[in-house]
């Protein structure tokens, strides 16, 4: 019974951990940045594309994009930012 409980203990501790991290990265200024500079070479492409074309339908879809993007990318940047904060 001792070692059942010693093990539900040790997932609690190691599923806290992960939660305090997933916190710590939500709140990250480099979760912002990335977020940031992402949207805007999105909107940067984007600008140069539409003053060929102006359609409120591939306008709408900026936003989507931008986001879609940042979201993709950030999993690579938090493993390095999780690396970092681990030290």
């Amino acid at each position: 019974m001792d070692n059942k409980l010693e093990t539900e203990i040790a997932k609690i501790k190691a599923r806290n951990a992960r939660v305090e991290l997933d916190k710590k990265w939500e709140t990250s200024w480099t979760r912002r940045l990335c977020i940031c500079v992402l949207t805007y070479f999105v909107v940067v492409i984007y600008s140069f594309t539409i003053q060929k074309v102006s359609n409120i339908f591939l306008s709408s879809l900026v936003p989507v994009i931008g986001f879609t993007l940042s979201t993709l990318s950030l999993k690579f940047v938090r493993k390095i930012w999780e690396k970092r904060i681990k030290k």
